[in-house]
């Protein structure tokens, strides 16, 4: 049987490198935003999606996430790091077959790149997404790691946990996988590549 993980979409970064006016995830994008793109994304998965998030950005999800999927940190909690983020999320969808961790940033992941990572944990405590021999996301991690997902902290995240058990790269077609937006050039490439100029 293959595992039907949690898509965690991580919303609840500072963005500080993004330059324009606005938080980098509210940016629009096509019909919706960067942050709404990458969960329609998600959702067409059909597989299970929360959101960690920040007050500022929760009632922009809303709409999308029901609310007992919806994770919203406090600017303290939020403040630290990406880590501290992902625990929050395993911890919030305990129940879960594995965890994907999505960055928000990153709206040009194609939902069949989750799906083959997310696969992948059938037989891999973690998988990840990479594009021509570069890592990206998402990052998928077992069930079997709640415990030690629900002890991150800091900004490092989960490379620890990558560096110390058997981690599957798979190599896709998606260019999406390494795309993310942290500058306001990078916003422009995005809308260029989602023909959305």
């Amino acid at each position: 049987m293959n595992p039907r993980p949690t898509i965690l979409v991580m919303a609840a970064g500072q963005g500080r490198r993004f330059g324009a006016d606005g938080h980098k995830l509210a940016q629009p994008l096509g019909q919706g935003t960067v942050l709404t793109t990458t969960i329609q994304h998600a959702i067409e998965t059909g597989w299970p999606v929360a959101v960690v998030t920040t007050a500022e950005l929760a009632a922009s999800v809303s709409p999308w996430i029901a609310t007992r999927d919806l994770v919203v940190l406090s600017a303290a909690e939020a403040a630290r790091g990406m880590g501290f983020s992902i625990a929050a999320g395993v911890a919030a969808q305990a129940a879960g077959r594995g965890w994907l961790v999505l960055p928000g940033d990153m709206p040009l992941v194609r939902p069949a790149s989750m799906l083959a990572v997310g696969r992948a944990l059938a037989e891999h405590p973690i998988a990840y997404a990479q594009h021509r021999g570069r890592q990206g996301h998402p990052v998928g991690f077992a069930a079997e790691l709640f415990s030690e997902l629900i002890g991150l902290t800091g900004d490092e995240g989960a490379r620890r946990l990558i560096a110390r058990y058997p981690a599957l790269p798979l190599e896709l077609d998606d260019p999406g996988v390494l795309i993310d937006v942290d500058t306001e050039a990078d916003l422009a490439a995005v809308r260029a590549a989602a023909g959305v100029v």
